[in-house]
């Protein structure tokens, strides 16, 4: 294993100009920090991670919080992550990936024991009993995800409640005037997640506004549930033409069950997706769908976590605004067509 002094006697310069050049606790000159760069990239050096932490009070690890639910589409959380975890190192950082479903315990655990320099919250509730530990520390963190109340608070999501209203509204030129929104699993509004209900927010102030009839079912998802939820929502609303369906495990069986019931998509009813593009393109119908944009959204978490710990950042929500792409599963309503 190369050593530090290895590196300062190749590059020629004292051991503690190398510790400096890493630590860049002391201005070093253009010409030196090159060269001494040059040498670590040459011998191959890696610092040693706790000794560096030591020196530096830090432990160049960034925490992600990320509970893995049943009763959520994990691709998306994982891409997400991935996302994270690919721009920390770009940073400079590695990334502790804590998946259970400690909440606060999680967080004290964290921020008690300096294991990370910083954290990113997934899964965010709109009253997130995580919340009053982040706002009580010190320690730098950014949400992926939007509470009720962001005072205090760094903040990064998808414009839910627009990409809601972007929903309405497509269908609504379409000449559709009754919607129905085919939502996540019960548990997910029970827990009072952010994006669920942010959406759901944006589907009922939109259809309002636009004297649209909306009716909104939770779903867990699969074939059978499915049936249910569509039996349900055609018994209580026989002239639904337009569906938004925020569930990707519900996509497939509602086209398939559409399909055996003799309703042509989209000359019979139309389907909106809130789902990654993947989903979207996937299906046995190309649906139009307002994309999740799960890697923007844990580059910029990490991009303001970063600011954050070099002192340059400060709290701010950034809202990604939601972008519809037209496919194939829309089309004008049946009344609107004749």
């Amino acid at each position: 294993m190369v050593t530090l002094a290895e590196v300062a006697q190749h590059a020629g310069v004292s051991a503690s100009t190398v510790s400096y050049v890493l630590s860049g606790k002391r201005s070093i000159s253009t010409t030196t920090r090159h060269r001494v760069e040059q040498s670590i990239r040459e011998l191959g050096y890696h610092p040693n991670a706790g000794a560096r932490a030591l020196a530096s009070s830090r432990s160049n690890i960034v925490a992600l919080m990320i509970p893995l639910r049943t009763d959520m589409y994990v691709p998306v959380m994982m891409e997400i992550a991935i996302a994270v975890a690919t721009t920390a190192r770009t940073h400079g950082y590695d990334v502790l990936l804590l998946t259970g479903e400690e909440g606060p315990d999680a967080v004290r655990r964290v921020t008690g024991s300096g294991l990370a320099d910083a954290m990113i919250l997934m899964d965010v509730q709109l009253d997130d009993e995580r919340l009053p530990l982040l706002r009580g520390t010190h320690q730098p963190s950014v949400l992926i995800g939007l509470p009720a109340d962001t005072s205090g608070l760094t903040c990064v999501d998808l414009d839910f409640k627009a990409t809601g209203a972007l929903c309405v509204e497509h269908l609504a030129k379409l000449g559709h005037r009754d919607i129905a929104v085919i939502g996540e699993a019960p548990a997910v509004y029970e827990r009072h997640t952010g994006f669920a209900e942010r959406t759901l927010d944006g589907l009922r102030l939109r259809s309002q506004e636009l004297g649209l009839r909306l009716l909104h079912r939770p779903c867990d998802g699969g074939y059978d549930a499915m049936a249910l939820t569509l039996a349900r929502i055609l018994d209580e609303r026989p002239g639904t033409t337009g569906f938004v369906v925020q569930n990707e495990s519900a996509v497939e069986p509602l086209l398939a069950l559409l399909r055996q019931q003799g309703r042509a998509v989209p000359e019979d009813v139309s389907v909106v997706g809130i789902c990654p593009d993947q989903v979207a393109t996937q299906a046995s119908v190309r649906l139009t769908s307002v994309s999740i944009p799960a890697q923007e959204m844990g580059r910029h978490a990490v991009e303001q976590l970063v600011a954050k710990l070099d002192g340059r950042g400060s709290d701010e929500v950034l809202l990604i605004a939601p972008e519809l792409t037209v496919r194939a599963s829309t089309g004008p309503a049946p009344a609107a067509a004749h």
